[in-house]
């Protein structure tokens, strides 16, 4: 029986954004994916923690982002882990928990040039896919010793959720940038 492709989209989603949505979407429709998961990350090793919401908010808007698409899912299985969080033992639990899935680990240009900073990535690149997006300003290498990765030429999206929320503080109109069903959670004055 053929496993289910599932992409894991890992961040920390502060807050997710229609570029977020569009990316998933494009893998899903031209990249063959039959779902892809928003796994939303309680602590990135390599961002400040004070720079995010908090977690059981940003979670909250992912579910309401996606709500009502069925090749969307969200997981919290990060909220369960060990802090911080590292892709290769989140991946690990989920390999065990969904044998049947077959899983491909969704990462942008700037995340693959880091990429050899990340915990046994060596472990990441023989077990799992990898599939590697576009983001303006890194280029994408890949060496041919790395068969599992590969570069989608998904449309390239200028929007960050730094500058969603700088824009949101300096009383920008940034609803077209959001969900329609996270754009309720800007008008909160927390945010």
């Amino acid at each position: 029986m053929e496993r289910i492709k599932t992409g894991i989209f890992s961040g920390s989603f502060n807050p997710i954004h229609i570029g977020h949505l569009a990316l998933a979407n494009w893998l899903c429709e031209f990249e063959g994916l039959d779902e892809v998961w928003f796994l939303v990350t309680p602590q990135n090793p390599f961002k400040e923690r004070e720079t995010l919401f908090d977690d059981s908010l940003r979670l909250e808007m992912t579910r309401a982002a996606v709500s009502g698409y069925s090749k969307f899912k969200v997981s919290d299985i990060e909220f369960h882990l060990p802090k911080p969080s590292y892709s290769v033992n989140t991946l690990h639990v989920l390999s065990q928990t969904y044998p049947d899935r077959e899983f491909y680990f969704i990462m942008g240009a700037d995340n693959w040039e880091l990429f050899p900073r990340w915990k046994n990535h060596e472990e990441i690149l023989s077990r799992y896919k990898l599939l590697v997006y576009p983001r303006k300003g890194h280029v994408i290498s890949i060496p041919p010793a790395c068969p599992n990765v590969k570069r989608v030429d998904a449309p390239l999206m200028e929007i960050s959720s730094t500058f969603i929320r700088e824009a949101f503080r300096a009383g920008k109109d940034i609803r077209f940038f959001l969900p329609a069903e996270v754009r309720p959670y800007f008008s909160v004055s927390s945010i």
